[in-house]
């Protein structure tokens, strides 16, 4: 391999998701037809060896190793070869926050629970050795139970099983491994009965016995001492051979332990045959327990609120070294040239953990170091809150996209009509909840059931710090622990980032906390005011006080800090997001559905201020973790455009579909709320083509998977954890009547029409998005097969295979057929005729892309310039230039359709459309000339005013869309 010049700066990024089903070779295999559509950087999901059958990658059980699942060291070399060859980079993202512990096949987590505390593992993860549950005390709560412990352990779920020279408890997928110490009980199960047969004298019976001498004088689990632990590991290991080889040689010692197995496996119907193996269970490094046990007692920190990802406690330099080894390796290799960090602020120190990986870089690359203090490029999923904006102090290049996504879906949003729209659905629903309101509840809710746990930890924790002041002490654990709750469900982001550092807390994160502490306040008049404030208080000093009991505090904070992110991921994204349905289109990771819509002035400042700090930050319009496609959301956008028209239909179609609905103890089912979520759904997901009978059930299928997953992560009429099945039946029954079209149905009679004017509309705010991407300041950031329209819903919808072959014939069409100006134009008149079909989509975005290839200085170094719109339809068109040295290139795009054409089949193109309106052009001199890149028509400038600017109809005259660059 030939390594890359670092930092590399990607022009365009392309993600795929790697899986058994999509592997090494494949993506080898897709790497030239990337390269000819116009992109320069694979950004792959995580592939370091994951839980078998994973579909992400994010649940990884060894990061030192490639995830055989996805081929061979050689087929992954050869995807780097193919890279290099076309000069491409590539992206990995890397999870450096949980690793997956399901099965056995994570070693380090295996070792954890075989040996606890003394497990040379046990401070990799993020485990409380001393829990507030004393019978937890050394020990990790397993909590994987079907049922009640003692209903599994008497139903004979739970088994002994030996495998490998060791012993192992058998519960389904599961394997977990028995201590050591925790086997003499096996091996010593009618001892005295077996020496006896077999003779005292016998070798196989004194090295049986020897052995469990051995195991008895073992070092306990708990005996921390450098010097214990060693002799521990090793003498295990030779007394797991000398098992191994006696049970080999001799039958007779076969015979006798396995019958002690299936004495202690206990016999079903005699609970009193349960009590060694009750006696062998409580003997481990772990208490299994019903898996609905951990919201409330588990004692590792996990991945939000999944029990099968625990949390790594990476500011442990040995945990970083460990997990970094082959990220670093490929880095230093030139396999991988830049990495996107998931989850990081699940981490317990954000900011230092990604100043550690740009500190390795400039170790490594120390002919950069002096000149770029970003060496490695470097991108954070980070969620950024109202107003919110990434520490310039952090070494990072931007942010994965959620930002962008949500600022330019505004764009096609029409602000004016936010009271109409908030109307009709709280006439719809009967209720006017607000989404701060909704948000808040959800978050509550997140704390007092997935994430009890984390809460009265951090109600402990600051029980003993008010301990400690006279002024503090009377303050009740019920009370901090409230307060606790109050604040962080009125927290306005995702997390502060307030550590030890010298250079104290930043303003912004002061800034946060007071907000949050006042709203809670505000909220909570019953409860002493002072309370809140010795909250505030400590967070506030924890970085500033030099006080004896810092350390305990600053746990606290940081502990705080690392709860505050999960519980508004779960409150908000998974849960608020699917209880508020006023415009779905805004409901979005990283969007605020409070902000309806964005003005051009809003965009432009944002997108200025972008190109000025974060350049390189992706911009992103889909990704993997998104809640809808990029084209369901201008389709459900359109709405806001119409909302008296959509206020009828919606009402019309309730009516037409009663009959379809079951009467429940809350009322009929589906709610008012679901159904207009549904009705949306429908509006932006419906295909544009026409489907054959199997296509139109399998689309049937995937809407009622969908609403499944949406009612149950609304946690208001079934839940994942105690799902109600004829709730989510009566669902499945709706979707499928409402969609039944074996007979007559008006509502489709009325709904398809509908929605046919609003797709024709969405079509057009795609490509104005699409074309504003690839412009924009940001590296423009395209999800697997999203070159054509994407209608795809939340995961694992939009996880569904590619067809790249389609893509493929598409994209050697498209270039094939435009060899000259008038082909162009024949071709551009073809595609917007058949736009349905989607190659206009993938045309303009390998058009984009190749134009930001072969002018990549202006995209990375040029100045973002504001154009100015006049004349009758200024507010539909939104106008930017990028500008560098003499060079320019100059995006107009249209908004907000439906008040400039009334018959959205006609292209919104020409004079007719666009009458006087005129966009201001960057000008050198008078008469300047632009050419127009999509179609070749050229047009000079015309003074206006003072100023030089083209017509829109001009600009716009055979394509929606223009891409206008300097021609002298």
């Amino acid at each position: 391999m030939t390594p890359i010049a670092m930092p590399r700066i990607p022009i365009a990024t392309y993600r795929i998701q790697l899986n058994r089903t999509f592997t090494f070779q494949d993506a080898t295999q897709l790497i030239p037809y990337l390269d000819d559509l116009g992109i320069m950087d694979l950004y792959c999901s995580p592939y370091f060896r994951a839980v078998p059958g994973s579909l992400h990658g994010y649940d990884v059980v060894d990061p030192t190793t490639l995830n055989p699942e996805l081929g061979s060291e050689d087929d992954y070399r050869a995807m780097i070869d193919e890279l290099h060859r076309r000069g491409m980079g590539h992206l990995l993202d890397v999870v450096p926050n949980h690793m997956g512990i399901t099965q056995q096949i994570n070693a380090w987590w295996q070792d954890v629970l075989e040996n606890g505390p003394i497990s040379p593992y046990a401070s990799f993860f993020d485990i409380d050795w001393d829990p507030l549950k004393a019978e937890l005390r050394n020990k990790v709560l397993l909590p994987i139970l079907g049922n009640q412990y003692g209903v599994v352990l008497e139903n004979q779920e739970l088994q002994i099983e030996y495998q490998d020279g060791r012993y192992i408890i058998r519960y389904y997928e599961h394997r977990l491994p028995v201590a050591p110490k925790a086997s003499v009980l096996i091996l010593a199960h009618r001892l005295k009965e077996f020496v006896d047969a077999e003779g005292a004298g016998s070798p196989h019976v004194m090295e049986l016995q020897s052995i469990i001498t051995a195991l008895t004088h073992l070092p306990p689990r708990n005996a921390l001492d450098p010097e214990a632990v060693v002799v521990r590991y090793r003498e295990k290991e030779i007394i797991r051979r000398r098992l191994s080889a006696l049970m080999e040689g001799h039958a007779a010692i076969r015979s006798f332990l396995d019958e002690n197995i299936r004495q202690i496996n206990g016999t079903k119907g005699d609970p009193r045959s349960f009590d060694l193996l009750d006696a062998l269970l409580n003997d481990q490094a772990y208490r299994l327990a019903d898996w609905r046990v951990a919201a409330e007692e588990i004692n590792y920190r996990r991945f939000f609120d999944i029990n099968e990802l625990a949390a790594l406690r990476m500011e442990n330099p040995e945990v970083f070294e460990a997990s970094h080894q082959l990220v670093f390796r490929l880095l230093r290799e030139g396999a991988v040239t830049g990495l996107r960090i998931d989850h990081v602020d699940g981490l317990y120190d954000p900011p230092d953990y990604l100043q550690k990986l740009q500190g390795w870089a400039r170790k490594e690359w120390p002919e950069v170091a002096d000149s770029e203090t970003r060496p490695l490029y470097l991108i954070v999923e980070k969620i950024l809150g109202a107003n919110e904006r990434i520490p310039e102090s952090w070494p990072v290049h931007g942010t994965t996209g959620y930002d962008f996504l949500a600022l330019i879906n505004g764009l096609f949003v029409s602000r004016a009509n936010e009271r109409s729209i908030e109307a009709a659905y709280a006439r719809f629903v009967g209720k006017e909840d607000t989404f701060e309101e909704l948000a808040y509840q959800s978050k509550r809710l997140i704390m007092s059931a997935s994430m009890a746990s984390e809460l009265n930890v951090l109600g402990h924790q600051l029980n003993r710090l008010s301990e400690r002041d006279r002024r503090s002490r009377d303050y009740t654990l019920n009370s901090l622990t409230h307060a606790i709750r109050e604040i962080i469900a009125c927290f306005p982001v995702y997390r502060t980032y307030i550590t030890a550092s010298p250079e104290g807390i930043l303003d912004r994160d002061r800034a946060f906390i007071w907000q949050a502490v006042t709203k809670a306040k505000r909220r909570n008049p019953a409860l002493s005011g002072l309370v809140f404030e010795f909250v505030r208080d400590l967070l506030l000093q924890a970085a500033d006080s030099r006080e004896a009991h810092d350390v305990e505090r600053l746990r606290f904070v940081m502990k705080f800090q690392q709860t505050t992110s999960p519980v508004t991921a779960k409150g908000i994204e998974d849960t608020a997001f699917y209880r508020y349905h006023r415009l779905v289109s805004l409901n979005e990771v990283g969007a605020d559905p409070q902000q309806f819509g964005t003005t051009p002035t809003m965009a432009h400042q944002q997108l200025k201020e972008r190109q000025g700090r974060w350049p390189a930050t992706l911009s992103a319009t889909a990704t993997h973790d998104t809640k809808r496609g990029e084209d369901v959301r201008t389709r459900i956008s359109v709405l806001s455009e119409v909302p008296k028209l959509w206020s009828q239909r919606v009402t019309q179609w309730s009516k037409a579909n009663r009959k379809w609905k079951v009467s429940a103890e809350q009322g009929p089912a589906p709610s008012a709320d679901d159904e207009y979520l549904l009705y949306q759904t429908l509006i932006g997901a419906w295909p544009l083509i026409q489907l054959d009978t199997q296509g139109y059930e399998g689309f049937c299928v995937r809407i009622q998977d969908y609403m499944n997953k949406a009612i149950r992560e609304a946690k208001v009429h079934t839940s994942w954890v105690n799902s109600d099945h004829e709730y989510e039946e009566a669902m499945r029954r709706f979707v499928a009547g409402v969609l039944n079209r074996s007979e007559a149905n008006d509502f489709l009679d009325d709904f398809l029409p509908f929605q046919r004017r609003i797709a024709q509309y969405g079509m057009y705010n795609s490509l104005a998005q699409l074309l504003i991407k690839m412009m924009a300041p940001g590296v423009p950031d395209f999800y697997q097969g999203t070159e054509l329209w994407d209608f795809n819903l939340v995961d694992p919808d939009n996880r569904r295979p590619v067809n790249f072959g389609i893509r493929r014939t598409v994209l050697a069409a498209v270039k094939q057929a435009a060899d000259s100006v008038q082909a162009r134009q024949e071709l551009l008149k073809d595609l917007l005729t058949h736009r349905a079909d989607g190659r206009i989509k993938l045309w303009l975005t390998t058009q984009g892309l190749w134009y930001r290839r072969e002018h990549a200085e202006l995209f990375r170094q040029g100045e973002y310039v504001p154009l100015q719109v006049s004349g009758a339809k200024r507010e539909h068109l939104f106008a930017f230039a990028r500008i560098h040295g003499d060079q320019a290139a100059v995006v107009v795009v249209p908004r907000l359709l439906t008040g400039v054409i009334e018959n959205p089949t006609e292209l919104p193109v020409g004079e007719r459309v666009w009458g006087d309106t005129k966009v201001t052009m960057p000008s050198w001199k008078e008469g300047s000339l632009y050419r127009n890149v999509l179609t070749g028509r050229r047009s000079g400038t015309l003074p206006d005013e003072g100023r030089q600017a083209i017509a829109a109809a001009e600009i716009l005259m055979e394509c929606p869309v223009a891409l206008m660059e300097r021609a002298t």
